[in-house]
């Protein structure tokens, strides 16, 4: 690998979706939902990709059953937070951690740890945003130690930046947490979220070979879940503020930032797609009801039919336009659709973090939001793997 990381951004093809006969309701279902999407934002919802001599939408295909998964165990990798390690908090099931992600057109490459420590030899890889991004970042890891488990390693967990480093190869990944990815002081014990102002995050991202960015289910949140006090914008304080319109300001400031201080002759950058929960079993079952529990437990397959919502279309409307108006080139991982198909992925009430009187009742305990590990995010970083290198 060069020192200079070239970046692909390649242009979609409606026409490709259709070549191939339907194979199973998943396949059809992931169609439509990225049809749907694509009608909607034509411009960056479909990238696509040379790979196999043949063009290939990665972000739309099907899910299939492939025993050669995982590609690592819980128990070989020490970076998985006690909150993604489902099995070792007592999962029963593991048909979950038995599904590849099938394109429409083309195979994606194996993922070959020790290829990427050697073709990302002295660089420093990171990941910015929420734990949807430290979800990534410890599946990364994972992934490159099942290829050279004997590698030298030095791993340091703080906050807000936790590094991981392969000595022997000089790369460094990094996971920063910036939910919103603009600065949060705090004053006087007051949360404050400023929307005008990254600087402060930003410098520890400068010197970064390749970032991949993500944001999104904070802006959502309200209530005792709100994470902050106040917000700052245009010199002025306020309790609250439409939350879609607080995250468009948020997002111009690190668009600002990333056109302004991106160097593209040695940095790439990426910003990963709003991560889909199921809390809501209306979007698989027909059979739902209001009085149906309210979150994934007992999940077991993937879904063969959803009824989409699309309960990030106004924020995902956001970010493209962002995305759109930068001159620094951004690649989309548009994992959205091929992640609402895995209701099955999450750690429900197998999470480290939730104690027995929790776990006993899942309808209020249950983690619907974050990925097992093995898991969902490891097809993230295969297609991460596969846009990086092919």
């Amino acid at each position: 690998m060069t020192t200079h990381l070239s970046f692909h951004l390649f242009k979609p093809c409606l026409t490709l979706l259709f070549l191939s006969l339907f194979q199973s309701r998943t396949t059809f279902s992931a169609l439509i939902m990225s049809l749907r999407n694509h009608h909607s934002h034509p411009q960056h919802r479909r990238p696509m990709f040379q790979t196999n001599q043949t063009t290939c939408a990665l972000f739309t295909g099907t899910w299939v059953r492939d025993d050669s998964y995982p590609l690592y165990q819980y128990s070989s990798c020490p970076a998985i937070d006690p909150q993604f390690n489902c099995q070792l908090s007592g999962r029963p099931d593991s048909d979950y951690l038995k599904y590849r992600w099938q394109p429409l057109n083309c195979q994606l490459p194996r993922f070959d740890g020790v290829a990427f420590l050697s073709k990302m030899r002295g660089k420093n890889v990171m990941f910015v945003g929420d734990s949807l991004g430290r979800n990534q970042w410890e599946s990364l890891i994972c992934m490159i130690l099942a290829g050279d488990p004997q590698t030298q390693t030095q791993m340091n967990r703080a906050m807000p930046l936790s590094t991981f480093k392969f000595l022997e190869y000089g790369i460094t990944m990094s996971y920063f947490r910036a939910p919103y990815l603009v600065d949060i002081d705090v004053v006087q014990g007051k949360k404050i979220v400023k929307l005008d102002d990254i600087a402060g995050n930003g410098n520890a991202w400068r010197m970064a070979d390749v970032l991949v960015f993500n944001t999104g289910h904070w802006w959502t949140h309200e209530g005792s879940l709100q994470g902050w006090d106040m917000i700052q914008s245009g010199g002025k304080y306020y309790q609250n503020m439409d939350l879609l319109v607080a995250m468009e300001k948020g997002l111009r400031t690190w668009s600002n930032w990333v056109d302004t201080n991106v160097d593209i002759s040695r940095t790439r950058v990426f910003f990963q797609s709003i991560s889909p929960d199921h809390y809501d079993p209306s979007e698989w079952s027909a059979e739902a009801t209001a009085m149906t529990r309210k979150n994934c437990y007992g999940e077991t397959t993937p879904m063969e039919v959803t009824r989409y919502t699309g309960a990030y279309a106004d924020q995902t409307r956001v970010l493209d336009e962002v995305i759109r108006e930068l001159h620094v080139p951004i690649y989309l991982l548009d994992i959205t659709m091929l992640s609402e198909l895995r209701k099955d992925g999450h750690p429900s009430i197998y999470s480290g973090d939730i104690s027995p009187s929790q776990r006993s009742n899942p309808a209020k305990s249950s983690d619907c939001s974050h990925w097992c590990l093995p898991g969902l995010p490891d097809t993230w970083n295969e297609l991460f793997y596969t846009v990086l290198f092919y």
